[in-house]
């Protein structure tokens, strides 16, 4: 399955024009795109219908599955509360773009809701190098560095951004050696789209390797979406208990009415088990053979049987 997850969404987009974008998505062999609304101006007090991307599509063999995801535009975390968690609780996925190096190493380090998906404008000028332990610590909590390829490619973008994104995708994957990243569209409309193998031949050509590149639209990003589907309906994050595909209730209440039995035939024969030994452990020692009678060493029926003779003969 492939993945793209970042098609830009707003309020103001028309129905219309955003379904054709997802109709073209499929065409190209996409099988999930996420619907993502950036928020770069002050944080909603909460999460609310008005800032939750959910238009009203027609459910279509001719339209991908769809979810929904939200960016946050981090700035300085000493002075504003993002409430990353109340976002998670509401989208699908939780995106976080970091615009200076503060913002950046709380973003990868000091987060207390790790983000799925750690979001660069890697056509702007950074303004700060992109440090190797900082990015692979944030690989290693969960995150995952997002390469949106629409902000190179599209009509908009000018030359001095273009050479932004290819520098900046450079340092990123020498950072990260090519581990932890998720390629995106972050496409406006469907003239940015591009299709899975042309995506593979750019991110070749700016330094991420063909087998990288192909991880990144496909099980890199499918990780994405599990791990978050996981640590929503699992129970903390860890254990996610489903009921098996086709089965009904009935079905599933025998199944675990016949493994109850079960255990509790275990627990019989154990018992029954540890009975055995301790009688057996009785007998042994000469407590008695369960019938009232002392059982006696071959010494002291020797001895009786001596003083028996003796008693016989002086009689």
């Amino acid at each position: 399955m492939l993945y793209d997850l970042n098609i830009a969404w707003s309020p103001s987009t028309p129905l219309s024009e955003q379904e054709r974008t997802l109709r073209f998505a499929k065409t190209l062999g996409y099988d999930v795109v996420a619907l993502n609304h950036s928020i770069t101006s002050s944080i909603p007090t909460s999460p609310n219908p008005l800032h939750n991307p959910l238009p009203t599509l027609t459910i279509s063999p001719s339209i991908p599955t769809i979810l929904h995801r939200v960016t946050l535009t981090i700035t300085d975390p000493a002075i504003t509360n993002y409430r990353v968690a109340d976002f998670a609780r509401t989208y699908d996925l939780v995106a976080l773009r970091p615009m200076n190096e503060k913002a950046f190493a709380w973003t990868c380090l000091s987060t207390t809701e790790i983000p799925a998906l750690i979001s660069l404008d890697l056509s702007a000028f950074l303004g700060w190098h992109i440090h190797y332990r900082t990015a692979m610590a944030a690989v290693h909590r969960g995150s995952r560095f997002e390469i949106c390829y629409g902000q190179a490619v599209a009509s908009e973008a000018d030359a001095r951004q273009r050479a932004n994104f290819i520098g900046n995708v450079l340092a990123l994957v020498r950072a990260t050696k090519g581990r932890g990243i998720v390629v995106s569209s972050e496409a406006r409309s469907a003239l940015t789209l591009r299709g899975p193998a042309d995506v593979v031949n750019l991110m070749a050509v700016w330094g991420l390797g063909p087998e990288k590149g192909s991880e990144a639209i496909g099980a890199g990003a499918r990780a994405v979406v599990v791990n978050e589907g996981i640590r929503r309906r699992g129970f903390r994050g860890v254990v996610d208990i489903v009921r098996p595909a086709g089965e009904d209730e009935e079905a599933a209440k025998a199944r675990k009415e016949a493994v109850e039995r079960s255990k509790e035939a275990k627990a019989g024969k154990g018992k029954q088990k540890g009975q055995s030994q301790g009688q057996g452990q009785k007998r042994k020692n000469g407590e008695g053979d369960g019938e009232g009678q002392v059982t006696l060493s071959k010494r002291q029926a020797k001895k009786l049987r001596k003083e028996a003779l003796q008693a016989t003969g002086g009689a």
